[in-house]
C-alpha cells in the first residue's frame, strides 16, 4: 500500500548529499580507493578524559533513567559558566539555556517554536540546508534567500534585507564558506533585527574552530539576549558529531518557547552525555582554548595549509580560511560537473549547489584525512585537471 508524502515533505528539493553518497558507495563496491573531502565529520577521536567521563557516568544507575526536555540543572550551569568564561557574558542556566540532542535539531525546532505557516524566515545563500528545509519548509514558512557575496566577505548587507520576515538565520564561522565576522556586524544585525522585530536566530557551531589570530565572538554578548537565540555544539570542538550534543542560550522568551517545542517531541539528550557535556566545558578555564582543543585546532591548521599549497601550484586563487574546517574553492564551470569529474578520480568533494543557488560556481572541501591523503588527492586532481 502506498500513501502520499504531505505537502510539506513535497516542498523539500532532492537532498543532493544523499545522491553523492550513493554514487560514492558505488565507487567504493567498485573497489575505487576514496578520499573524502567532502562530509563535514571530525576523523580525529573524541578527547580521552570525555571517554573516561562517560564510562564513568555509565556506570551510575540514576544516569539510565529519563533526563529533562530542557536539559539537566548540572549541565545548564556548566554552560552558563562557559560563556562567563569564555564570552565573559552572564547567562542564566534556568531561563536561558536548553540542552539540545545536536545543534541540528535546535535550529529546526526553534522555527516550529515561533513561526506560522505562511510567514517568511531569511536564509542565506549559499547555507547549511536545514535553515531552508529543515527549519522554514517543513514549519510550512517560506523560505527567503539572500546572498553571501564573496565580494562583501560572505556577509549580507543587512540594510537591504526584507523587513517583514518573522526570523533571520545567520552563521558565523560559515559553513560552507569559512567566511568569519566581528562583533561589530553581530551588532549591527542585532540592532537591524531589534528595528524590524526580527528573531535572531545565530549558529555558532564553529566558534572554537578558528585559526591564526582570529577568536569568534558570539551574538549573545553584543545582544545581551535581547530578541537572540545560539545555537552551539560539542560536535566539532571536541570530535563528538555522533553523540548528538548541543545547546541553545539567549533570550528566555525564545529559550521558553524551544523548550515547549521538545516537550512534545524528545525526552532530552542521555543524562551521561550531558555530565560529559559538563566536564568537556569545564576544561575551558579562561577565554582560551584548552589543551585537548588547541591540539585538533593545530592538526586542523596544518592540513587547510598543506590544501592551500597544493591548491595554489594548481593555480586556484585560495586564501586561507580563519575558521571551519572547509575551503570554499572557486571552480570553472558547473560545481556538480567538477564533483563528479573528481569523483572519478576518487576524490569527494562538496558541490556548491547542494547549499542553494549562491553555491553555484564552487566546491567545498573538508580537511578531515590527514595532511598525507590531502597531498595524494592534490596530486590525483592535477592528472584529473
Amino acid at each position: 500500500m502506498g500513501f502520499d508524502y504531505a505537502n510539506r515533505l513535497k516542498m523539500l528539493p532532492p537532498y543532493l548529499f544523499a545522491e553523492i553518497e550513493e554514487k560514492v558507495e558505488k565507487k567504493r563496491k567498485e573497489g575505487m580507493d576514496i578520499i573524502d573531502l567532502g562530509i563535514g565529520d571530525p576523523d580525529l577521536p573524541t578527547p580521552q578524559p570525555i571517554l573516561d567521563c562517560i564510562k564513568k557516568e555509565l556506570q551510575d544507575p540514576d544516569n539510565h533513567r529519563y533526563p529533562s526536555s530542557a536539559g539537566e540543572a548540572d549541565t545548564r550551569r556548566a554552560i552558563a559558566q562557559w560563556y562567563k568564561r569564555r564570552f565573559n557574558v552572564n547567562v542564566d542556566p534556568n531561563g536561558e539555556v536548553a540542552i539540545l540532542i545536536g545543534s541540528k535539531e535546535g535550529l529546526a525546532n526553534i522555527c516550529r517554536a515561533f513561526v506560522n505557516p505562511g510567514e517568511k524566515v531569511l536564509v542565506p545563500d549559499p547555507a547549511y540546508p536545514v535553515y531552508a528545509q529543515g527549519a522554514a519548509l517543513l514549519t510550512d514558512a517560506v523560505p527567503l534567500r539572500f546572498p553571501l557575496l564573496a565580494e562583501k566577505g560572505f556577509l549580507p548587507e543587512m540594510d537591504s534585507m526584507p523587513t517583514d520576515a518573522r526570523m533571520i538565520y545567520l552563521n558565523y564561522p560559515n559553513n560552507p564558506t569559512g567566511a568569519v565576522c566581528d562583533e561589530d556586524f553581530l551588532l549591527q544585525a542585532h540592532r537591524w533585527c531589534n528595528e524590524t522585530n526580527t528573531i535572531f536566530c545565530y549558529d555558532n557551531a564553529y566558534s572554537e574552530m578558528t585559526f591564526d589570530d582570529y577568536v569568534a565572538p558570539s551574538a549573545i554578548k553584543v545582544g545581551h539576549n535581547d530578541g537572540i537565540i545560539e545555537f552551539c555544539s560539542l560536535s566539532k570542538t571536541f570530535n563528538m558529531t555522533g553523540y548528538r550534543m548541543g545547546y541553545a542560550v539567549g533570550d528566555a522568551n525564545l529559550i521558553a518557547g524551544l523548550k515547549k517545542v521538545k516537550s512534545q517531541i524528545d525526552s532530552g539528550a542521555p543524562k551521561f552525555l550531558q555530565k560529559a557535556m559538563s566536564m568537556a566545558l569545564g576544561e575551558y578555564k579562561g577565554a582560551e582554548r584548552p589543551q585537548m582543543v588547541q591540539d585538533n585546532i593545530n592538526v586542523y591548521q596544518e592540513r587547510r595549509d598543506v590544501l592551500v599549497r597544493g591548491l595554489r601550484k594548481l593555480g586556484f586563487k585560495v586564501d586561507p580560511p580563519k575558521a571551519t574546517f572547509y575551503l570554499w574553492l572557486k571552480v570553472d564551470g558547473p560545481s556538480l560537473k567538477f564533483a563528479e569529474d573528481l569523483l572519478g578520480a576518487g576524490i569527494v568533494v562538496t558541490p556548491g549547489i547542494g547549499f542553494g543557488k549562491g553555491g553555484e560556481g564552487y566546491v567545498r572541501m573538508a580537511t578531515t584525512q590527514t595532511s598525507e591523503r590531502i597531498e595524494e588527492a592534490l596530486e590525483r586532481m592535477a592528472k584529473v585537471l
